[in-house]
């Protein structure tokens, strides 16, 4: 390893984090308590107008509670200044004045010869620019003209031509002190043993240099100008700076673009398929549009793009090419899900690209389709029910295994959660009593084969689909108004009466697990309560609360822990009670959702493989959760202190 865990302790420990991010952000004056060393801002990752940016010095850690963020020093720099890791090692480790440790003599050359490597792109670059004005570039400038690109955006994505000559570039670059080694190592010729002299690689195309979260040019995508190429858009090679699969065409303008700007929210970021897509988005005013390089968008693409924006639109034609390529997005992007990052997705009208659609209708019209673009959710539903005809209870069945195998795909237990619920909802729906074609596909689904659940109709309701009158009485239709659990309304009451608590801990609060709708509710709006107003009382927080529409639901809460005696709870215990009280409540909290998740587990691995260990083991954890139990019937009420008054309970 080439940093120890000491050394990067050392310098984190050094350097308050605070220091490293105050260098990109203002820190509120109000909210934050530099003694404590206690900080808050507006994030720098997502576009808001009040603090939710938070940093403690004492941990070394941030935290965003509007968008989720969350990590270190070295984070923070590579998240948000596209620095590598290393590069922010040495940044830290000066602000510390602490000597980076001795590096690998063969990493300090392949690092050098990167450095170089960057150079001759750069070099390569300039000339296919100069190329571009030149004589022989005159083909190539009425190409860009007819296409509608000005000589302003030309020269700010830095479009070149490569001429219709076997060695223009490589005797240009060896005229400059290039080696032979070097031109080869940046893929920019063509050579091997089969071939006695190398020879460019790119000729007679158009040239579209692609740069690296830095800004520096690590490739080159070229477009054939004859009309008898044997690849109409061409990339280059893999090599030592390049690994198409890892990057995406315009990500750090994009990156840029996508941020919040002059008060205005952040932008989500938009994925298309090709590079003079990218360039024409640009022009009509789409600065944030990236584009993956001639291959389907692979896993560490799909990571980039949520660094850049937690829901990116990937816009697709609306041929049958592009269908197919949302759904291969949709398979790539279940397993990896997340809370908070998604995609959306925009299906462009049959025939047009967003080039296409920009010129022939105007900006208008991209923003349009951007506007309908539709949740991941929506659009695995369409694909599995838009061709099928589920006029039997066997292929019914069918449809409902498909759609739980896919979800059971999605690693993350809380959105693997939603997806099951959200999956069964519409199962219920669609095959409610009102659908009169069983199941098949008619005038309840639009042009793309996909359903109009936000459609008005006899006995329809309003938002993301209908519901029908079964889901309505069943279970999962009376869900919200089911019993509160009490412990879990007894956590929350105590932060809703004493919310300097959350700041305790702030990510074992932010992190609590809740099974009911109506908590969920009201742990998110405290959570935002403390980003926008940083409440510090029970009465700042009651108020903040019936700000957002959940006054009843207190009084409902509150009832609730009257009824049960939880007084520690209540806004009369004192604070050092409340805290020891809730310490312990989420300690029990965390140990049972624990023991039942080790419980669905070993019955799973029992009914896979019903072996006599298995089913021990399944005993094994229902004793504990029994012996559980019976230890938080003695501790119930946490024994109110001697001394202390609990009117009222």
């Amino acid at each position: 390893m080439r940093f120890p865990p000491s050394f990067l302790d050392e310098i984190r420990e050094r350097v308050p984090i605070s220091s490293v991010i105050g260098t990109r952000v203002s820190f509120d004056r109000k909210k934050t308590n530099a003694q404590k060393g206690d900080f808050w801002a507006c994030c720098p990752f997502h576009g808001e107008k009040s603090p939710s940016f938070h940093c403690e010095d004492r941990k070394g850690r941030y935290h965003c509670f509007g968008c989720g963020v969350t990590g270190d020093h070295f984070r923070f720099l590579t998240e948000l200044e596209g620095l590598s890791f290393p590069e922010a090692v040495e940044r830290v480790a000066d602000m510390a004045g602490v000597p980076m440790p001795a590096r690998d003599a063969e990493m300090e050359i392949r690092e050098a010869k990167r450095a170089t490597l960057y150079d001759v792109m750069e070099m390569a670059t300039k000339f296919f620019e100069e190329q571009l004005q030149a004589a022989g570039g005159a083909k190539a400038r009425a190409y860009l003209r007819d296409r509608g690109l000005s000589a302003a955006t030309q020269h700010s994505y830095r479009l070149g031509y490569a001429p219709e000559s076997r060695n223009a570039l490589k005797e240009h670059l060896a005229s400059k002190g290039a080696t032979k080694d070097q031109i080869e190592a940046c893929g920019l010729v063509v050579y091997g043993d089969d071939k006695p002299v190398s020879f460019d690689r790119f000729r007679d195309r158009i040239m579209f240099p692609i740069e690296d979260l830095r800004g520096r040019i690590i490739a080159f995508g070229g477009r054939a100008l004859a009309p008898n190429a044997i690849a109409k858009y061409m990339n280059s090679n893999e090599t030592e700076l390049f690994h198409k699969g890892k990057i995406l065409f315009n990500a750090l303008r994009a990156r840029k673009a996508a941020q919040p700007q002059a008060g205005q929210p952040a932008k989500a970021v938009i994925a298309v398929e090709g590079y003079m897509d990218v360039i024409a988005l640009a022009q009509a005013g789409f600065t944030h549009a990236v584009a993956p390089l001639g291959t389907a968008l692979t896993e560490d693409q799909l990571g980039l793009l949520w660094r850049m924006s937690p829901e990116p639109v990937l816009c697709f034609d609306g041929d049958s090419a592009g269908i197919k390529a949302a759904h291969r997005a949709i398979d790539l992007a279940l397993p990896v899900l997340k809370p908070g990052y998604s995609l959306r997705f925009a299906v462009l009208p049959e025939g047009k690209d967003p080039d296409d659609l920009v010129k022939s209708s105007g900006p208008q019209a991209f923003q349009e389709v951007l506007n309908d673009a539709r949740p991941l959710a929506d659009m695995l539903w369409s694909r599995e029910t838009s061709s099928g005809v589920f006029d039997t209870p066997e292929r019914r069945a069918e449809l409902e295994s498909r759609l739980k195998q896919m979800t059971a795909l999605i690693a993350d237990e809380n959105v693997r959660r939603h997806y099951g619920q959200d999956v069964r909802e519409r199962i219920q729906q669609f095959f409610g009593p009102n659908q009169r074609n069983n199941g098949e596909r008619g005038n309840n689904q639009n042009a793309y084969g996909q359903p109009r659940y936000g459609s008005r109709g006899k006995g329809a309701a309003t938002g993301r689909f209908a519901v029908s009158d079964n889901l309505t009485k069943s279970a999962l239709g009376a869900r919200s108004s089911s019993k509160l659990p009490v412990r879990e309304t007894a956590i929350l009451m105590t932060l809703f009466n004493h919310p300097r608590l959350i700041e305790d801990d702030f990510e074992t609060v932010v992190d609590l697990e809740l099974e009911h709708p109506d908590l969920k509710r009201f742990h998110a709006a405290m959570l935002d309560a403390m980003a926008e107003h940083h409440v510090s009382s029970g009465a700042e927080m009651r108020k903040a609360i019936a700000d957002q529409g959940l006054a009843t639901l207190v009084e409902a809460l509150e009832a609730i822990i009257r009824r049960n005696r939880e007084w520690s709870a209540s806004a009369e215990a004192a604070e050092e009670d409340a805290r020891e009280a809730l310490r312990q409540a989420i300690h029990l909290h965390q140990r049972a959702r624990a023991l039942h998740k080790e419980l669905e587990l070993a019955r799973v691995a029992l009914g896979a493989d019903a072996t006599e260990e298995n089913f021990n083991r399944l005993l094994d954890i229902q004793n504990d959760i029994r012996n559980a139990q019976a230890t938080e019937a003695l501790i119930e009420g946490f024994g109110i202190p001697s001394g202390r008054s609990a009117k009222g309970f």
